[in-house]
C-alpha cells in the first residue's frame, strides 16, 4: 500500500522542511522566476554593479522600495502555520528557505529553526562593516531623495539578502547541509528545486536514502528521485495532514 504524507510526517521526527517561493504566494508574495516573476519586469542588479555604480544602486533601491510595501503588508498563510505546528511537536529539525520574506518566523516558527540560505529582507546591511538595522528609516530616506542610504561609516547599505554574484554565508550552508545530515525526512514545499547551491541541500539527504516528499505547483528538478510526490497548493495540501498527526 502506497504511504501517504500523513503517514510520513507521523513517522518522522527530524523533518527538513525545504521551502521556496511556492508557498509564499499565497501570502501576496510574487515569486522571482515564474511567468509574473519579479524579474520579468525588473531585471536583477549583481553586487559588483552594485558596489560599482551609483546608477546601479539607485536602481537596486527602486526595485527595494517597491517590493518594501509587499512585504510588509504579506502575512503568513495556513502552510507556514502548518510548520510551525510541526516544529512545535518536536518533528523539526531545521526550515531551509529561499525565501527572504521572513514569514517562516512571523508564522509561529523560532530563529533559531529557521536557515535563511539567500538572507532576508527583515533587515538592512552594512556592505563594510555589516551592522544590522530595520528597514523603515533606509526605505523612508531613499524614497525623500532617492539617493542610495549609506552607513554612519560610510559603507554601502543594501538588503541583508544575497544579490546575485554575492557569495552565500559558509555558516548559513554548513547549518544547512549539516540539518541534510541528521534528517530523517524531506519535505520540499513550493519550490522548482532548480536552484544551486540550494537545491542540493534535499538532494544531499535524498542521496542518504531517507525519505523525500515534494509538494509543489508545477514540475521540478527532483520529481524523478523523490519518494511522494503531490501536485498543488502547498497551503491547502500540507495542514490538513499536519492537522492529522494531533486527532
Amino acid at each position: 500500500m502506497q504511504r501517504t504524507l500523513v503517514d510520513f510526517l507521523g513517522a518522522a521526527r527530524r523533518i527538513l522542511v525545504f521551502t521556496g517561493a511556492g508557498i509564499s504566494t499565497g501570502s501576496g508574495i510574487p515569486d522571482f522566476r515564474g511567468p509574473q516573476g519579479i524579474w520579468k519586469t525588473r531585471k536583477p542588479i549583481y553586487f559588483d554593479e552594485f558596489l560599482a555604480s551609483e546608477e546601479k544602486r539607485v536602481e537596486y533601491w527602486a526595485g527595494k522600495l517597491e517590493a518594501h510595501a509587499l512585504f510588509r503588508e504579506a502575512r503568513p498563510n495556513a502552510a507556514h502555520r502548518a510548520i510551525a505546528a510541526l516544529e512545535r511537536a518536536g518533528r523539526v529539525e531545521a526550515v531551509v528557505t529561499q525565501n527572504i520574506d521572513g514569514l517562516h518566523q512571523a508564522g509561529g516558527s523560532s530563529d533559531a529553526m529557521v536557515i535563511e540560505v539567500h538572507g532576508t529582507g527583515r533587515w538592512i546591511e552594512c556592505t563594510s562593516c555589516e551592522a544590522r538595522s530595520e528597514p523603515e528609516a533606509a526605505m523612508a530616506a531613499f524614497q525623500a531623495d532617492r539617493r542610495p542610504p549609506r552607513c554612519a561609516c560610510g559603507g554601502f547599505l543594501k538588503s541583508a539578502t544575497i544579490s546575485f554574484g554575492q557569495q552565500l554565508r559558509p555558516e548559513v550552508l554548513s547549518a544547512a547541509f549539516g540539518a541534510a545530515a541528521r534528517c530523517d525526512l524531506v519535505l520540499a514545499l513550493g519550490s522548482t528545486l532548480g536552484v544551486h547551491p540550494a537545491a542540493s541541500i534535499p538532494l544531499a539527504a535524498a542521496r542518504r536514502g531517507v525519505p523525500y516528499v515534494i509538494i509543489n505547483r508545477g514540475e521540478t528538478e527532483h520529481d524523478a528521485i523523490c519518494t511522494l510526490r503531490l501536485e498543488g497548493d502547498v497551503a491547502e495540501i500540507l495542514p490538513p495532514a499536519v492537522a492529522a498527526l494531533a486527532s
